[in-house]
């Protein structure tokens, strides 16, 4: 599972993302989650997996735009995820973007 993720996210990051054809699994968010991507992967038993991404144009100190894995969640075959969980995204999303330079990893 970490395998594809990260080969997807490295796919994503050398396109560039903005103009990344996604194959079903880079998809940019809408509604309250438009400015956000999501890179999908199913496991067994066709679990979701999903990574909550920003692209970041804005981060100080840094050459380029950053491809930013915000954090990243799970949900059973045919289920959604709850508004609650999509609100702790954009919240985690505020707290990395109010600080600049960035905290990176």
């Amino acid at each position: 599972m970490q395998a594809k993720f990260w080969a997807r996210l490295v796919a994503v990051a050398t396109a560039p993302p903005h103009k990344f054809a996604g194959g079903g699994y880079w998809e940019a968010m809408k509604g309250d989650m438009a400015g956000w991507f999501e890179v999908r992967v199913d496991g067994p038993g066709r679990h979701h997996y999903r990574l909550f991404c920003l692209l970041d144009n804005a981060a100080e100190g840094v050459e380029r735009p950053l491809l930013v894995v915000v954090c990243g969640l799970d949900k059973p075959f045919r289920t959604t995820l709850s508004s609650a969980e999509y609100a702790g995204v954009r919240e985690l999303g505020r707290e990395y973007l109010k600080r600049n330079p960035r905290p990176l990893a």
